[in-house]
């Protein structure tokens, strides 16, 4: 028992915490676009930090209840109703049998988040339910493949619960142009004082070709000493120059090597932002230290009383 798909939407996934330990296999990590929109959807219904939950792009899905349970909606204002009713987002809502859930198009954001009291029980495979299409791995099969029409969303039934909010100062607001940390990387010496000035002082913007593999940037060329390197590992959030000039800020379904130069990383919570933000979005970045990254998410995990600090930047 547990959810029916009615209609899966543009794109609607199953993500938990992400697949660790195995990119020397090939295999990426996968996981939420959106980690702090992701965490506050469990947080606020007490599950376990990395409970599986649904990723909603671009609206679209519509699903029934066949169980009493609890729900959370954070991330992308999507105009989620139930029965036709406008719900709040970045809350927790009672759902009954019979119920019909469905997600709109984006009012702000582009990925929203929905969690169940207890998560959505599906398999795991190499230690995470993640889904990850390009490599056709974890979802509710661990097939890899996007929810369907006529799925079955699996999750047990839950008593009430007090409604939970999370409260305005820490509900981002996607509308703002944006601006993120960039943590310099060793091959930040392959760009010359010129071009390093030339990228921060300059405002990029995000172009339609993006995916849950990367964002690619419009703005001032940046270039490298050398047009390539070995190929190498590729961490979550490095911002790679192609032969082109205009950066590339790989996200959580990345390639695991690559032969880019890359200026460094942003943190995770940097890419959550950059995750809500659509084609056409300005985009600045500044230098940071990592232990301002790691300051950030401290803070982060303190305010939600989690103290699970894998993964730290």
């Amino acid at each position: 028992m547990g959810f029916k798909v009615i209609n899966p939407g543009l794109l609607t996934t199953i993500q938990d915490n992400g697949r660790f330990g195995h990119q020397h296999m090939g295999v990426t990590t996968g996981g939420p676009l959106d980690e702090y929109s992701f965490t506050w959807a469990n947080h606020l219904l007490g599950n376990t930090t990395g409970a599986a939950v649904l990723e909603i792009t671009f609206g679209g899905l519509e699903i029934l209840a066949q169980i009493n349970t609890n729900i959370a909606v954070t991330g992308a204002d999507l105009g989620a109703t139930i029965n036709g009713e406008r719900i709040e987002h970045w809350r927790t809502h009672r759902v009954k049998a019979g119920d019909r859930l469905k997600f709109h198009s984006p009012e702000t954001g582009l990925r929203a988040y929905l969690a169940v009291s207890g998560g959505f029980e599906t398999p795991q495979l190499l230690g995470s339910c993640s889904t990850v299409m390009r490599e056709g791995i974890g979802g509710l099969v661990s097939d890899g493949t996007k929810l369907k029409p006529e799925d079955w969303l699996p999750c047990a039934e839950a008593p009430p619960q007090q409604v939970n909010a999370v409260s305005a100062e820490d509900i981002p607001d996607y509308r703002k142009n944006l601006e993120l940390g960039l943590i310099e990387g060793y091959q930040i010496a392959d760009f010359s004082s010129e071009q390093l000035r030339r990228f921060f002082s300059s405002e990029y913007q995000i172009t339609p070709d993006i995916d849950r593999m990367g964002y690619r940037l419009k703005g001032e060329a940046i270039s490298a000493s050398r047009s390539g390197i070995i190929s190498e590992g590729i961490a979550a959030g490095a911002v790679q120059i192609p032969a082109d000039g205009q950066p590339i800020v790989l996200m959580c379904d990345r390639q695991t090597i690559g032969g880019y130069p890359k200026l460094g990383c942003i943190s995770r919570l940097g890419m959550a932002q950059l995750a809500q933000r659509g084609p056409g979005s300005r985009v600045r970045f500044y230098p940071m230290d990592v232990s301002m990254a790691q300051a950030q998410r401290l803070a982060f995990k303190r305010h939600l009383k989690l103290f699970d600090f894998q993964n730290f930047a």
